[in-house]
């Protein structure tokens, strides 16, 4: 009697997942507390001993310029890495990640109106309808430009939902612009020079923390499908971001010299609101610098390179606590020059 062989089980294709590393799972949770308490605490503690006083409203300016420069990063990120994907050949672009950009546009929009409603209520935070005066808006520099980046969302939402999602690059760079201006009115000296700064160093750092979380969710979704081609990915990002750092790098302390003089540096980096902060924003980038190094260096092996994903993971990570840091510097007080 003829013995009929086992049917083969199926082959899976899938890689094998490691089981998440507690250790891991801590880290990304103290992260994110941490990102969550600044806003609310961050304030109080800059301030506490300096003598400054802390402007109404720091609290809830903090966490709309939060969403604001996160939803500038998210969709500005896509855009940057969907490009770079591109250049790689063989790239299942048809299977790419879901695009965030719309959810984030609205995000961004509805952070801008909070930051206008502030403004149309001379800077304070409104209690009711009745505080806001809309003419502000259009009377006040500061009013102009919040309307538009209000608009400048709307219009990259919907570029977002367009059939050429890479559009919104152009309202985005509105958004970029009016927070570059509204960073240094007039009455500073050379604004335009302080302006050019922030412009140059905002655009950098969206571009790196927003394109990192998608070159991640590709390296994800082509894990098992084209997983040369999403290693190829992050290398690309890799190099473009070695140039992005060096230019916030620069942008970063010729903006702080611009505000501190050389001689003050060290005494307002712990005895000013602004000083202690930019400290902690400066320390975050260390750790960041570091992960990106370690990245890399596993990028370079010929085997294994997708090691890189876990160090690369909480880069990111740690850019989104540099975003809220950045966030709480925009509303606490800016240091005087001695």
């Amino acid at each position: 009697m003829p013995v009929t062989a086992p049917a083969p089980s199926p082959v899976s294709h899938r890689a094998p997942r490691r089981r998440p590393s507690p250790g891991r799972a801590v880290a990304v949770l103290v992260l994110v507390v941490v990102a969550a308490l600044i806003p609310l605490l961050g304030p109080s503690a800059a301030l506490r001993g300096t003598g400054e006083a802390e402007a109404p409203g720091t609290v809830v300016v903090t966490l709309l310029r939060t969403v604001l420069f996160a939803a500038l990063s998210v969709q500005v990120g896509e855009v940057f890495a969907t490009r770079l994907a591109r250049r790689v050949p063989g790239a299942p672009l048809g299977r790419a990640p879901r695009g965030w950009g719309s959810y984030a546009a609205w995000a961004g929009c509805a952070a801008a109106l909070g930051l206008a409603a502030i403004v149309a209520n001379g800077n304070l935070v409104p209690r009711e309808l009745a505080d806001l005066d809309i003419g502000r808006l259009y009377d006040t520099r500061d009013g102009r430009l919040a309307l538009l980046e209000v608009n400048a969302f709307i219009a990259a939402a919907l570029c977002a939902r367009s059939r050429r999602p890479s559009f919104a690059a152009l309202p985005l760079s509105a958004v970029i612009v009016a927070e570059a201006l509204r960073a240094h009115p007039p009455v500073e000296d050379a604004p335009l020079v302080g302006s050019g700064l922030t412009l140059v160093h905002l655009s950098c750092g969206a571009l790196w923390a927003g394109g990192l979380l998608y070159v991640l969710r590709v390296l994800r979704r082509w894990r098992t499908s084209a997983p040369e081609q999403a290693v190829a990915v992050l290398g690309l990002y890799a190099r473009v971001a070695a140039v992005l750092f060096a230019a916030i790098t620069v942008t970063g302390v010729c903006s702080t010299l611009r505000r501190m003089p050389p001689h003050t540096v060290l005494d307002q980096l712990t005895g000013t609101a602004y000083g202690r902060t930019l400290l902690a924003k400066l320390l975050l980038v260390a750790v960041v610098a570091v992960l990106a190094v370690v990245a890399r260096r596993r990028l370079r092996r010929a085997a294994g390179r997708a090691s890189a994903y876990v160090p690369a993971r909480g880069e990111v990570i740690a850019l989104g606590v540099v975003v809220v840091v950045s966030a709480l510097l925009t509303a606490v007080p800016v240091p005087i020059r001695w």
